[in-house]
Formats: C-alpha cells, sequence, structure tokens
C-alpha cells in the first residue's frame, strides 16, 4: 500500500532586505552566513531577514501608509499584511546587522510608549522608519518538501538610509560587504538568492520593470512568474 502524501507545510510570511551600496554593477550588497546549527539554511550567505511576528502585525496599525510601497505589496495581500511585511524587514534588518532604516526627511516619530528594541531605537536616534524607501522587488516560495517553508518579500534599498555599525556577532556570521556581482562566485548561496541578485542588479542597471518576479517551485522545480 502506498503511503498517503504529506501535506505540504504552509509557508510563512517573511520579508528579506537587499542594502545596496554604490551604483550599477560596481554596487555591493550586505550579506551574513547562517550558523552551522540553524534549521533552515545552516551555512548559507544571505541577505538579513525573517519572518513576520506578531508585533509587526500590531506595529502596522499606528504608523503612516507609505502608498507606493503598499500599492506593490497588496497585489498579492491585504494592507494590513503588507504593513507587517515591511515593518519586518526593518526589524530583522536591525535585528541582524545592527543597522537602523532611517528617513532623514521625516519627523521622527514618538515610539517612547512601545517596548520593541526596535521602536525604542528609533525613539534614542530620534529618527522615522524608512518605509517609504523600501522597494519592493521579489517574491519567493519555499519548495513543498521543505519542512519549513517562507512566502518572503524581498525589498532593496539605499545603505544611505542605513544608520549605526554593523554587529560582529549576531544570528548572521562574517556580516560584510560583497560586490554583487562578484556574491554568487565567492560565497555559499542557494538558488533563491542567485535569482534575488539578479533582479537588483536589474533594478541598478535600468532593466527592470514594474512586475514583481515570482520565484516558486512545482514538483521542486524552480519556475519564475511576473505579479
Amino acid at each position: 500500500m502506498n503511503a498517503e502524501p504529506l501535506t505540504p507545510v504552509r509557508p510563512r510570511d517573511a520579508a528579506s532586505v537587499v542594502l545596496v551600496r554604490g551604483r550599477g554593477d560596481a554596487a555591493e550588497v550586505l550579506m551574513g552566513r547562517r550558523r552551522s546549527k540553524a534549521a533552515f539554511l545552516p551555512d548559507i550567505y544571505v541577505f538579513p531577514g525573517g519572518r513576520v511576528d506578531t508585533a509587526d502585525i500590531a506595529a502596522g496599525r499606528s504608523l503612516p501608509v507609505p502608498t507606493d510601497l503598499i500599492d506593490r505589496l497588496t497585489r498579492r495581500c491585504r494592507t494590513r499584511s503588507a504593513m507587517a511585511l515591511a515593518i519586518a524587514a526593518l526589524r530583522e534588518t536591525y535585528e541582524e546587522t545592527g543597522l537602523l532604516l532611517a528617513d532623514p526627511e521625516l519627523e521622527p516619530l514618538d515610539h517612547t510608549h512601545a517596548a520593541s528594541p526596535l521602536w525604542q531605537a528609533y525613539a534614542e536616534a530620534m529618527a522615522a522608519p524608512a518605509l517609504g524607501r523600501l522597494r519592493y522587488v521579489a517574491r519567493a516560495i519555499t519548495p513543498t518538501s521543505s519542512p519549513r517553508r517562507f512566502n518572503t518579500r524581498f525589498f532593496m534599498i539605499d545603505a544611505d538610509y542605513a544608520r549605526g555599525t554593523l554587529l560582529t556577532e549576531s544570528e548572521l556570521l562574517d556580516l560584510h560587504w560583497v560586490r554583487l556581482t562578484d556574491a554568487k562566485a565567492k560565497l555559499n548561496v542557494v538558488d533563491v538568492t542567485e535569482f534575488v541578485l539578479g533582479t537588483v542588479r536589474r533594478h541598478l542597471v535600468g532593466e527592470a520593470d514594474d512586475k514583481v518576479p515570482l520565484w516558486h517551485y512545482i514538483n521542486d522545480v524552480a519556475h519564475t512568474i511576473y505579479e
């Protein structure tokens, strides 16, 4: 008797940030290596990022909505979920790199009431979150065969909006800037990361259009469609 197929794990919403320093093919991106005991992608180089949590959802109710960004994100999710994804991008970047993504053209928001380390950091820096500076450039969904699955939105942002000093010890090891065009050859990365690197390059050299590419799998074979 054949065993019944296992029901695939439902992918969890996640956000990842590609910080870009420089222009065109000379641009660098910030990447780090996941720990060897990590449950997902051990010893693999990735961009800062992680899953959305309940605090991200709650924070989205009280922050100004960055219209252009949310319009792009809500093609495939609700406004509340879109805000949570954007906030998760800020939070994960701060937690994994020590960098605050801040917009100097906005008035600082009052986050002194919030218990979250992220909002306390914004308050102490007298800074406003750079939600409107995030550019939604790609989405990827983990294969159905994976025991841990994520529906990840990838954002890019100019490193000029980053404040702080890179952490030397965090969830990511060997956190450093690498030339975008060298990352695939020099670092141990997976196919999704190669896909995002290529997408970011197209934006940097003016070859990208308004459509957002989605990297997904059919029978564990990768496919790309445009949303």
